[in-house]
């Protein structure tokens, strides 16, 4: 990190000392500290530089290099009709200028005007901000400058991806949170040029020559002069480069993107907010492709090079910016689909004490903060990953195998936990990391969590005289076993929940074992055996879907409903699978999210059926359905129960105008409201266990429940494949078959 700030200070003292000695190239130029300006004073070589130490050290203003006339005038004349060096002489581009130069180089054969004008452009930050601007003049009047075949087509084809662009946005068009992304850039425009340069292998090199000049200026002035604060326009510059359909070609994989990365992470949190709600209004194929360039780059760099315990892949600038980058395209993806940002479940707050802890105490409070973490961007977007119901691109595509293989797990989590303002954690950008890695990172987190608690308990009882208790031990009958568990958890949830984050250790009476992992499984499965019999009631079971649903009639205690919750807290927190079936919907819930109306596809199909009929009726809902907003069922006795969706509900019919709200209503009723006291409890035992893991950061829903109940899809071909055979067993012995 120190060589890296050094190396930085060192460009840009050099960037301070040519501009005071050789000036900046703009003749209109008002900085002081320019060369350019006609108010300069010359200073020999040993004052400029004396001078540039001093103007670094006050961070002093910094012109963009402008080239000069002289030393890129065009070869053509005037005379001959030809475009003269002050016409090729452009400070910025328009469609119409590009179309102009590209006619005149398509008549002389020759395109080295274009390269150079494009060079000139693309590789000076402030000339590119300026380019392509909405307020300029329509390029598609002036079209018969473009004598080429192919400009209509192109035009087009264009037009036809503005319209797309326009139509995957209608959806969102009402949504206030995209009010705030406007920027300047003509898109159509860009993606116009673009698809005419782009054939043209001149203008690709000086394409790929212009960023590798631009990008670490750019980098330097996000970095140490604040540009961006100073002139929004400046993200213009990286939506412009973003256009480009070739950056995952491998002559930009070597150095053009990989700088291009390392500036674009230097972006201040707001820049990439506006980037990502705009980017979130593309269609789907502009944006997947921005996807594929940053996970092409990822990859890339990592099978091009070796990681091990001393030579991180976190430490690789590459990977690490290319990450952040791809997150941008993450959260566009799923701003771009269909999110719900509204349904939330009321979460408890949790009160802070002025004392002191024993974490505090010891200096620990870093590794056992409390609280979730919060990712800046998805704060500054008010949208978290749980509330996407259906992304642009689905969730799997942004995994990275390759950078899955080689991240060492151990020393990342340090980082996360530890030192997460001098080194990058991939966990901070969990959308990257498969369930494996991720679930490695939660079990270091939970086994730090189990020592310090078997630490304190040791130091408490030196203190205290009595002896260590350094495990969470449950001592249960097979015969009683919901009682037993349900009576000592009870009274340590009571009296001391801290234990919770203790070792499990299960012993059952009567009976001789140690427990290394095998009699805390046997627990668990025989406990979920008893909580969910049907003839207990605190389910109901679905023999269509073969998933369990919470019994809103039960009879039974909220204190049991905590215990399983505390059940699965405690089977991820020791790192046991469980067979357990609750419809998705359980999960999200868990995670902070109410069911909705699309949840019913998957805990009450039938039901969501019939919704859907309604929905979809084209007849007279209120006269051939006759509906009331009260609704009717029976319980798992067979009692009737009546309930008034809205007051007086049974004296409001359902028509065609209410009937999505009777749907919402009519699901939230099954999915929240019915079964709220026991979910409640349920969820206060998870959270007993959870609150203060990463859980909630690093997994979504249904990592979730790949982490309670491992994956439902078995690989018997794989088993096979891995298995060792002893005792004269082979994988031809009839037994094995």
């Amino acid at each position: 990190m120190k060589v890296q700030k050094i190396a930085t200070a060192k460009l840009l003292i050099e960037r301070y000392f040519r501009q005071l000695t050789e000036g900046c190239g703009n003749g209109n130029c008002t900085n002081e500290f320019c060369a350019s300006c006609c108010d300069f004073q010359p200073l020999d070589n040993n004052t400029a530089a004396a001078k540039a130490l001093e103007l670094f050290k006050i961070n002093a203003k910094l012109c963009d290099y402008h080239p000069s006339i002289a030393a890129s005038a065009e070869r053509s004349t005037q005379q001959d009709g030809k475009m003269s060096d002050k016409d090729l002489h452009v400070h910025h581009l328009t469609e119409n200028t590009i179309c102009m130069i590209l006619s005149f180089c398509e008549e002389e054969r020759d395109y080295s005007a274009l390269v150079r004008v494009i060079g000139r452009v693309f590789s000076n930050a402030e000339a590119l901000m300026k380019s392509f601007r909405k307020d300029e003049p329509n390029s598609t009047e002036n079209l018969d400058s473009c004598k080429t075949a192919g400009v209509k087509k192109d035009e087009k084809q264009s037009e036809n991806s503005s319209e797309k662009t326009g139509n995957s946005a209608a959806g969102e068009a009402s949504n206030e949170m995209f009010d705030t992304c406007e920027v300047t850039v003509d898109i159509g425009a860009v993606r116009r040029v673009y698809d005419r340069l782009l054939s043209i292998d001149q203008v690709q090199v000086a394409l790929v020559n212009a960023l590798i000049y631009l990008t670490p200026n750019v980098e330097l002035d996000l970095e140490y002069l604040d540009v961006y604060e100073t002139n929004p326009d400046y993200l213009n510059i990286f939506i412009i480069v973003m256009e480009n359909g070739n950056l995952h070609s491998p002559e930009y994989l070597e150095v053009a993107l990989p700088q291009f990365c390392k500036a674009m992470s230097k972006l201040p949190v707001t820049a990439l907010a506006r980037l990502t709600k705009l980017w979130s209004k593309y269609d789907l194929p502009h944006i997947r492709r921005m996807m594929e360039t940053f996970q092409q780059l990822i990859t890339f760099t990592v099978v091009s090079n070796e990681y091990n315990g001393e030579n991180l892949v976190n430490d690789d600038e590459t990977v690490v910016a290319a990450t952040q980058c791809l997150q941008v395209v993450f959260y566009a993806s799923i701003l771009g689909g269909e999110v719900d940002v509204e349904h939330n479940e009321e979460e408890e707050e949790e009160s802070d004490s002025d004392e002191l802890t024993l974490h505090e105490l010891l200096g620990e409070e870093r590794l056992y903060k409390k609280g979730p973490r919060i990712n800046p961007l998805e704060k500054e977007l008010g949208i978290r990953p749980v509330d996407s119901v259906r992304p642009l691109i689905p969730f799997e595509d942004f995994i990275n195998e390759s950078l899955n293989d080689v991240i060492e797990m151990d020393k990342d989590f340090t980082f996360f936990k530890v030192n997460a303002e001098t080194k990058f954690s991939f966990q901070t950008c969990p959308f990257i990391l498969s369930v494996i890695t991720k679930s490695q990172g939660l079990y270091y987190d939970n086994r730090i969590r189990m020592y310090s608690e078997r630490r304190l308990t040791a130091l408490f009882s030196m203190v205290q005289g009595q002896q260590p208790n350094p495990y969470l031990k449950l001592k249960v009958r097979r015969d009683h076993i919901i009682d037993d568990a349900l009576v000592r958890l009870e009274m340590i949830s009571m009296e001391n929940p801290s234990d919770l984050k203790k070792q499990l250790y299960v012993e059952f009476e009567g009976e001789q074992g140690v427990d290394e992992g095998g009699v805390s499984k046997e627990f668990f499965q025989l406990v979920l055996q008893e909580i969910f019999n049907p003839d207990i009631g605190m389910f109901t079971y679905d023999d269509d879907t073969k998933l369990f649903w919470f019994n809103s009639s039960s009879l039974e205690t909220e204190a049991q409903y905590t215990l399983i919750g505390i059940v699965l807290g405690l089977a991820i927190y020791n790192n046991c699978i469980l067979d357990v079936h609750f419809p998705m919907v359980v999960y999200r819930k868990l995670m902070g999210k109410k069911g909705t109306y699309l949840d019913l596809s998957d805990s009450h199909p039938v039901l969501y059926q019939s919704l859907k009929g309604v929905l979809d009726y084209m007849g007279n809902v209120e006269e051939d359905m006759m509906m009331t907003f009260q609704i009717s069922h029976t319980d798992l006795f067979g009692n009737p129960v009546i309930y008034d969706l809205k007051e007086e509900g049974d004296q409001i019919p359902v028509t065609k105008e209410n009937r999505q709200e009777f749907v919402n209503l009519y699901a939230d009723y099954i999915l929240n409201k019915s079964m709220e006291r026991q979910f409640k409890a349920f969820k206060k035992g998870f959270l007993m266990v959870t609150n203060e893991s990463p859980l909630k950061y690093l997994f979504r829903p249904e990592e979730v429940e790949l982490l309670i109940c491992g994956s439902r899809k078995l690989d018997f071909e794989a088993l096979e494949k891995t298995t060792e055979y002893d005792g004269g067993y082979n994988r031809d012995s009839q037994i094995i078959k």
